[in-house]
């Protein structure tokens, strides 16, 4: 398995950031982020130890994820330390995140039932890139 790095700024969709609007993902996207909120124990019995990839589905793992809960502070992290590189012990976001998965999660699905036409923009050019379009 090749090493697992992060960009080097959350993808323009991170449910993470804090310049993404709401509504962008299915509520089940955004309520997996609070598992990774918390100490080390909570994070084992959320059962939060699967690395936590990029939802542009490029291989790599998710900077917002990374970014927002600090890489020395996720289980899934230390239990799969031998395949991520070296790089993301040391990662920090250069655009605003977050300050918790949960903050992310209520933001995310705020308006999930009436997006923004900021939120319909950024669904359309993933569904294009997907090739859904």
């Amino acid at each position: 398995m090749a090493e697992q790095r992060c960009a080097k700024a959350p993808c323009k969709s991170c449910p993470y950031r804090r310049d993404v609007p709401s509504g962008v993902w299915a509520a089940s996207e955004y309520e997996k982020l609070p598992d990774y909120d918390g100490e080390i124990t909570d994070q084992l019995r959320n059962d939060a130890t699967a690395l936590f990839g990029c939802h542009q589905a490029n291989g790599d793992l998710c900077a917002g994820w990374v970014g927002t809960h600090g890489p020395h502070n996720l289980l899934a992290l230390r239990l799969h330390a031998g395949v991520v590189h070296r790089s993301v012990w040391d990662y920090e976001s250069p655009v605003p995140l977050f300050s918790s998965g949960q903050e992310a999660c209520d933001h995310g699905k705020a308006l999930i039932d009436v997006p923004n036409e900021g939120a319909k923009r950024i669904v359309k050019q993933l569904m294009r890139k997907r090739g859904l379009l």
